[in-house]
């Protein structure tokens, strides 16, 4: 079920309602049946897969946490938690990897000489089976580490893992703070403003996912099919146009699902917080879906020794951090690469840093002066977006074309002849693109500088200027908005991952 379909356009209103007016201690059982009902509407075969998470996770912790364990050696523990890991790392890993590592095995061989025949047979990827995987492993590993006691009700730890406004995007909850809430969900009180809030925030959701992403993607699909009758300057112009439909497709995500849960009296984390006005990729990884970032920093980077080492060592660890990243995306080795070079952004940036103070001193810029945060912000939107060129393209060898061709024949006139205008989206539609855009990019500076959401920024004001913003996103999201091939909702991205 969509967001941003008819579907659930009915199913959200009676799920609120019901939530609101059955018993309170009966609370979490009617959300953990939404939420089952959320998921299998796609395919009622995916709730085996997240039923089976749910269960190791489960029976694995309440024995690590166990008085009776706690007092025996670790490594008792630790074997516990390890079963746990692995048995949910090869769910994960078989039915989203199967297919890499069969054909990497094929490649291989074929490149000494022995040929294979690959299987026939077709493993469907479960929606949002890495998400709701690592928020499940992240709860056993911190009743391993003792920061939360193992949840003994059994439904109430099944919501966690499939509470639906964030179950097949994320954010990636953590235990204490999501599993925290529904333990106390029968105390949870109906609050107007709240509703209210949580409904505008999802209103500001649905203008990023249908007004740009959606308007963005027929230009990005339809440049990428036939990317090898465009110049450079149209390639590039399309790169930073997936940057962007990316952003706001992803961030729309998190922004309905935080939204969708504040109506319902929970708190989500923030999982995007303006990434492109970032002026390093360090900081942008800080701001660019930050409960995965935050995942891998807590559960992979620090463990392996994070920066209390070395700097080689530092090193190494940041790029495995970011080839596994990389990886959690998707079956490619495209998702990998991707994921080195961001990597490699971060080590070489760290090994320029002197170079690059070096020069602002000779040239005398302060690093806060205007033009320094300027260049750098451009610098960092540029490096993501030329790196998204291989997120973006079907295979290396395409992703290599696609690049050379930004550099080879790049014709700067272009953009004086109108030609943006014909790459799949018409004038009319390039400048509804534009406009919005626009207002965005106005949200996130808001939110940049004055730590503050648009919502709120418009909830500040009067009575008559909340009247006349809310209703014009509301006609700008229904005239404006992209609803597919015969009015079919366009799914979100990173479904898929």
């Amino acid at each position: 079920m969509l967001f941003n379909s008819l579907q659930f356009l009915i199913f959200f209103p009676i799920a609120i309602l019901v939530y609101y007016a059955c018993p309170k201690k009966a609370r979490y059982i009617w959300l953990l049946i939404c939420s089952y009902y959320f998921y299998m509407s796609w395919n009622p075969e995916y709730a085996l897969l997240i039923l089976a998470s749910t269960v190791i996770t489960y029976v694995g912790s309440l024995i690590i946490g166990s008085e009776g364990v706690s007092n025996k050696p670790d490594k008792k523990r630790k074997a516990v938690l390890v079963a746990v890991l692995l048995s949910n790392l090869f769910i994960l890993g078989f039915f989203k990897y199967s297919g890499l590592l069969i054909d990497s095995v094929v490649y291989v061989f074929g490149k000494i000489g022995v040929y294979l025949t690959k299987p026939t047979f077709d493993i469907i990827l479960p929606v949002g089976i890495s998400f709701y995987t690592f928020q499940a492993l992240s709860y056993s590993i911190d009743v391993y580490k003792g920061e939360f006691k193992p949840e003994k009700n059994f439904f109430k730890y099944a919501l966690f893992v499939s509470f639906f406004p964030q179950l097949v995007a994320g954010p990636i909850e953590r235990s204490k703070n999501l599993l925290g809430q529904i333990q106390k969900v029968h105390e949870i009180k109906f609050n107007i403003e709240k509703v209210y809030h949580g409904l505008l925030t999802m209103l500001w959701g649905f203008f990023l996912k249908m007004v740009i992403a959606d308007r963005l993607s027929i230009l990005v699909d339809g440049v990428y099919a036939r990317f090898y009758i465009y110049g450079g300057v149209e390639l590039l112009f399309t790169a930073l146009a997936f940057t962007i439909q990316l952003y706001c497709d992803f961030a729309s995500y998190s922004t309905i699902a935080i939204g969708a849960a504040e109506v319902l009296g929970f708190t989500l984390m923030e999982n995007f917080d303006a990434p492109h006005l970032s002026m390093s990729i360090k900081e942008f990884w800080r701001r660019w879906h930050i409960s995965l970032s935050s995942w891998f920093k807590d559960y992979l980077y620090i463990p392996m020794g994070g920066s209390r080492v070395k700097k080689s060592r530092r090193y190494f660890n940041l790029m495995v951090t970011f080839l596994v990243s990389g990886l959690w995306h998707g079956a490619s080795w495209n998702y990998v690469i991707w994921g080195g070079i961001h990597g490699l952004y971060q080590i070489i940036g760290e090994m320029l840093m002197p170079i690059r103070n070096k020069i602002r001193s000779i040239l005398g810029l302060e690093e806060d002066c205007a033009t320094v945060k300027v260049l750098r912000t451009a610098m960092t939107f540029l490096l993501v977006a030329l790196a998204l060129v291989v997120f973006r393209a079907p295979n290396m060898s395409q992703a290599i074309s696609f690049l050379k061709r930004i550099v080879m024949d790049f014709d700067p006139w272009i953009l004086f002849t109108g030609g943006v205008y014909e790459l799949g989206l018409d004038r009319p539609e390039m400048n509804i693109a534009f406009c919005a855009v626009a207002l965005m990019v106005v949200a996130d500076v808001i939110k940049y500088k004055k730590r503050i959401t648009i919502v709120d920024a418009v909830l500040k004001k009067d009575w008559l200027f909340q009247v006349v913003s809310v209703t014009a996103l509301l006609l700008v999201v229904f005239i404006f908005g992209v609803y597919g091939p015969a009015f079919d909702a366009q799914a979100f991205i990173y479904f898929q991952f």
